[in-house]
């Protein structure tokens, strides 16, 4: 070795309290002792396991943020550099980079000869060189889910940062075009703006990328990459409640008795959605006088005369509103003569179509922009509009600027211009616009068909979209375009819909302007069970609030996919259509119709642990496949033993509330922690401006200690006082209960398994203690450990199944993706069969295994 040199950084870790807590600037200059120059290549050290890589001819490199990298300024990391004639080696715990100096690394074909970085740790050992290949890579998301069946948008959905591989590549490369054609520009300070604008690259042709090498450690990779994308914003408090939306040529009274109908049905509901006919829409003359069309700006005074006075009843009656836009066409002089002559006056006649009546949508342009949003998008902001719905539908990418993505550019200043509302959190309702967009949440999937194939596909969608912190996924429940007259509203579809978007970020029944398309719900016979599902949402909401904003601090989506927590499991792979919902639910939701009976029996697999299902009353333990029967009422969701899960009492009809009294579930059996997040609700300065409260659970013995720590932090509006309700799970009958060291009441449902136990108000600064006395060591009621076990080992090939007793007849298929059979076998008086599938080709199989009158269906990967 020529030379060599040992850089050490050493990092210190302090526990914020909330008035402590950091509020990150972003920096997109990373500390000079990261950073390692080697004539035309320049590589970044920002993490152990995570590597820059920049290739220039003209030793431009980029130093500004781009469209997906915001922040580079993080601290060095242990590592050493070294160098001999040939190559320049970079070392870190997990990494070893060798780059052939004077070489440009993506020489092509695709070859290691110029640069490699093996990767080692977190369960892999491997080797990455530019245009490698990756086959296991986990995926992220696509735009939007226009005209899904079933798995059709599977494929267009881009590589995630994660991959079973051990390995991901974000190349921010400007010549690196996106899923829609955009490319990733610089962002340059624009003081006019108020924030930065889009800029071209330091060098178009430059190679950009940022290796990833977390191995099978996903959370650490996508909290890594929120520190340099920038962390995933806490949306407002009232997007996580019931959304009313339609497609339809709604009057103001139409609002208006849609609105009485959802306070007279008890309903509870915090957004209401006005779509597209807000505005003229170039329909009949009676309803639009033929003015307008799929974009608009002016309000359709035929339908709604007095829209202040419509916007301000909403607000009365704590709805949140939000307006459609589809704002590609630019602005017209017969559509919004005022919003046109003001507009036109400014721009000086700039802008303007050949034929001299139409403002070109141009918001490549900073003053077209500012314009626009000071004459149109503040005026309706001042009328009452709360946010807005960008509805982008035509032209991927610029007219004006080369390869700028119209989708990204959308999201990216609408959610600027909202962060300057004063007293407001910035939030918009927009579509996947590439690597970059988790900052400019929320977003909504688009007009899926009506089937439960579609909705199959949507559990999967929605928690694989964390994988590139795309964490807040809005879906049309009920699905969004008629399929046939059998589901157009059938009542157990609908329903299975809604009760899968309980456990979704976002919670909004939508459809389209078909008028056999229902929406209200209250008008389907099965109603009181699909109410049953909202007040369940809100219920939830204490829970969901809090594990948003754990998305914030730690870039973990709500939604998650199961190989986060057992990456080293199969079925944590192939039980694809199962999620985490936070740290403590996971979900399985129903996506089959039902059986002639009523009933639906689906095949569930459950990780290692004990998991309390909810819809049964039965603790389960794992790791094991279970095989359940759900009525229409039931919910496959499963509480990880030990949990604490903060619920809303049956009362709040607006997560807005903050109510005096809050319900705690609690599972029993092992000791565990949570905590319960709130803030203003739609404050700007969440990110220091909080409170939180830690609850806990521990045994010893016969004894069980719940205790509700004092509150950290002060926020305005929430209750000084506080009661509580424990239901605790999992338990045997008590023989006493003491709440703050004084005898209490209590009660329990044997059915359930459930004590329950009721906590006086008292100051939230206050420490609450309660302990509780069972008959017999508290976690020891039943557990089903079935031991019906079909699995799948990749190593030696072999597919295993084993039951719980002899079986008369036995028969076992093996399809593809596509439905076709590839394997069919069938076994008599077995109790277990073991087959080798060496011969199947690499790629997902379901398999199908009847045993006398059980069936289990499962999915695996054959590598």
């Amino acid at each position: 070795m020529k030379k060599s040199f040992i850089i050490l950084m050493m990092s210190s870790c302090l526990l914020l309290t909330p008035s402590m807590a950091q509020v990150v600037v972003n920096d997109p200059v990373a500390t000079s002792q990261a950073v390692i120059t080697c004539g035309n290549a320049r590589f970044t050290v920002l993490t152990p396991e995570m590597i820059r890589v920049e290739y220039s001819d003209q030793a431009k490199f980029e130093d500004r943020a781009t469209f997906t990298i915001v922040n580079r300024k993080l601290d060095a990391p242990q590592f050493t550099k070294s160098e001999d004639d040939t190559y320049l080696y970079i070392i870190t715990s997990n990494l070893k980079l060798k780059y052939r100096k004077g070489t440009d690394p993506r020489t092509l074909p695709a070859s290691s000869a110029n640069l490699t970085i093996a990767i080692t740790g977190n369960g892999v050992s491997t080797v990455w060189y530019p245009g490698k290949p990756d086959p296991l890579n986990l995926k992220g998301t696509c735009r939007t889910l226009d005209g899904l069946m079933g798995d059709s948008k599977r494929s267009e959905m881009e590589s995630g940062l994660v991959s079973r591989s051990g390995w991901a590549v974000i190349d921010d490369s400007w010549a690196s075009p996106r899923s829609d054609g955009g490319r990733s520009y610089a962002l340059s300070p624009n003081s006019d703006m108020g924030y930065p604008w889009w800029t071209q690259r330091a060098d178009n042709h430059a190679m950009d990328t940022y290796v990833l090498g977390y191995g099978h450690n996903y959370k650490k990779a996508l909290a890594d990459y929120t520190k340099i994308a920038g962390s995933i914003p806490l949306p407002p408090d009232y997007v996580f409640g019931y959304w009313y939306s339609k497609y339809a040529s709604y009057s103001a009274d139409d609002y208006r008795n849609i609105m009485s109908d959802l306070k007279a049905n008890k309903i509870p509901t915090d957004v209401m959605i006005l779509d597209m006919d807000w505005h003229w829409n170039g329909n009949a003359y009676s309803q639009s006088e033929g003015r307008g069309g799929w974009t608009g700006w002016s309000w359709n005074t035929n339908l709604i005369p007095n829209p202040k006075g419509l916007l301000s009843e909403m607000r009365s009656q704590n709805f949140k509103t939000a307006l459609n836009l589809h704002p590609a066409d630019g602005i017209n002089q017969i559509e919004s003569p005022t919003y046109f002559a003001a507009m036109n006056s400014e721009l000086g006649g700039k802008y303007l179509n050949d034929s001299r009546n139409n403002i070109n949508w141009s918001l490549d342009y900073p003053d077209f922009t500012k314009s626009f949003f000071k004459n149109i998008i503040r005026d309706h902001e001042s009328e009452g509009v709360d946010f807005w719905w960008l509805d982008w539908q035509q032209y991927l990418t610029s007219p004006y600027t080369k390869s700028l993505s119209e989708t990204f550019w959308c999201n990216y200043v609408f959610f600027n211009e909202a962060a300057k509302r004063t007293g407001h959190r910035p939030v918009i309702f927009h579509r996947w616009g590439g690597l970059g967009s988790h900052r400019y949440q929320i977003g909504f999937s688009g007009d899926a068909n009506i089937s439960y194939e579609a909705l199959a596909f949507e559990p999967y969608f929605t928690a694989t979209a964390s994988n590139v912190g795309y964490g807040y996924w809005g879906h049309d429940l009920g699905g969004h375009m008629f399929s046939s007259e059998e589901l157009v509203n059938n009542p157990n579809l609908v329903l299975r819909w809604i009760q899968f978007g309980v456990f979704t970020p976002i919670f909004r029944t939508h459809a389209s302007s078909d008028s056999r398309i229902e929406r209200r719900i209250w008008k389907f016979p099965n109603f009181p069970t699909i109410l049953e599902a909202v007040r369940l949402r809100y219920s939830l909401f204490p829970y969901i609030y809090t594990m948003a904003r754990k998305t914030y601090d730690t870039g973990m989506s709500i939604c998650r996919p199961l190989y986060y927590e057992y990456p080293e499991v199969e079925e944590a792979y192939t039980y694809d259509n199962e999620y985490f919902f936070g740290d403590d639910i996971l979900v399985a939701p129903i996506t089959e119709k039902a059986e002639a009976n009523g009933m639906t029996t689906k095949s569930i697999w459950l990780p290692e642990g004990k998991w309390w299902s909810v819809a049964t009353n039965e603790m389960i333990e794992g790791p094991r496949l279970v095989t359940m029967s759900f009525s229409d009422q039931q919910i496959p969701y499963f509480y990880r033993q030990g949990a604490l899960v903060p619920n809303n009492p049956a009362t709040v009809m607006n997560v807005t509330e903050h109510p005096s009294q809050l319900i705690l579930n609690i599972v029993s059996g092992e000791n565990g922690k949570a905590s319960i997040y709130e803030d203003a609700g739609d404050n700007a300065d969440y990110a220091s401006n909080y409170a939180e409260t830690s609850i806990s659970q521990t045994f010893d013995g016969r004894m069980g200690e719940y205790i509700i720590s004092p509150r950290k932090g002060t926020v305005l509006g929430i209750p000084a006082d506080r009661s509580y309700k424990l239901l605790i799970f999992n338990t045997t009958t008590p023989v006493s209960a003491k709440v703050d060291g004084m005898k209490a009441t209590f009660s329990y449902n044997k059915e359930s398994k459930c004590t329950a136990i009721e906590v006086p108000s008292a100051s939230c600064t206050k420490e609450r203690r309660i302990q509780v006395e069972y008959s017999t060591s508290t976690g020891i009621t039943d557990v089903k450990t079935g031991q019906n076990k079909i699995t799948y080992d990749s190593a030696s090939k072999k597919f295993t199944a084993s039951f719980d007793s002899q079986k008369k007849q036995v028969s076992w298929l093996v399809s593809n993706m596509a439905g076709k059979l590839m394997l069919a076998n069938s076994y008599s008086q077995v109790s277990s069969f073991s087959e080798d599938i060496s011969m199947l080709m690499p790629q997902v199989y379901i398999s199908k295994v009847v045993a006398d009158d059980k069936t289990f269906i499962s999915k695996f990967m054959k590598e």
